[in-house]
């Protein structure tokens, strides 16, 4: 506040609160709502969660199912080592359906190591990323106003996967489908990133999902992930 000039007052008509409850941030290190925080922090054109790590915690939901495990805000709250430990605990078969999901591999290095070791392991991998001169994968950048930056995401990804291509048990796609949801499946489990028109992905929210008798959600997204790895292309090695 003090660098960009702010008094209580004037971030406070900004973000459309009481000073009070300014003066209560910077005195009392109160935590405001979620929207409200995220309201500030662009205003003042800073990390949310510099600002208050609090709501770094990760936040689940009841259980309104026996599918759903658990819900989360958004995908910038959950941790990448609970992909990372989802994926390692594979034992049949790993699913990912995704744009570009490049997060990944920018926190975890080793990720294609650990693909090699699952696909020895007799683990089936199947991995899905967009078609970076797909008119579909355009239009997301042009929604999340990336610009052109979503397709040099999609052909990092490709970049990061490409020497994946050939080992028994990993196959490698790109898709131009219309990406509804991102999802990482692994066995009976899944982490769908779910997508919001004109909102970047790690902003999206996500829920853990298990298959459970009678239930038809894991098995509506799992069916989702089929069709689309149906029409998709298959990468070759160049």
């Amino acid at each position: 506040m003090a660098a960009g000039g702010w008094t209580h007052a004037t971030l406070a008509e900004q973000v459309g609160v009481d000073p009070k409850s300014v003066e209560r941030w910077v005195n009392l290190a109160r935590v405001p709502h979620r929207a409200t925080a995220v309201k500030a922090a662009l205003t003042l054109q800073a990390d949310v969660h510099a600002l208050w790590p609090a709501l770094r915690q990760v936040r689940t939901a009841r259980a309104v199912s026996a599918e759903l495990v658990a819900l989360y805000e958004q995908r910038a709250d959950l941790p990448v080592s609970v992909f990372i430990d989802l994926l390692a605990s594979a034992r049949e078969r790993i699913d990912v359906l995704v744009y570009a999901a490049v997060f990944l591999h920018e926190a975890y290095p080793k990720l294609n190591d650990l693909l090699r070791e699952k696909a020895e392991a007799s683990c089936a991998v199947r991995i899905a990323l967009g078609d970076a001169d797909s008119a579909n994968v355009a239009a997301r950048g042009r929604e999340e106003k990336y610009g052109h930056g979503i397709e040099s995401r999609c052909r990092l990804a490709l970049l990061h996967y490409r020497s994946l291509i050939g080992v028994p048990g990993i196959e490698l796609r790109t898709h131009g489908t219309t990406l509804y949801n991102s999802l990482f499946r692994v066995d009976d489990q899944m982490l769908v990133n779910a997508h919001v028109w004109g909102v970047n992905a790690y902003a999206a929210p996500v829920w853990h999902l298990r298959r459970a008798e009678g239930g038809r959600m894991f098995d509506g997204y799992a069916e989702s992930f089929d069709a689309v790895w149906q029409a998709a292309c298959p990468v070759e090695a160049s």
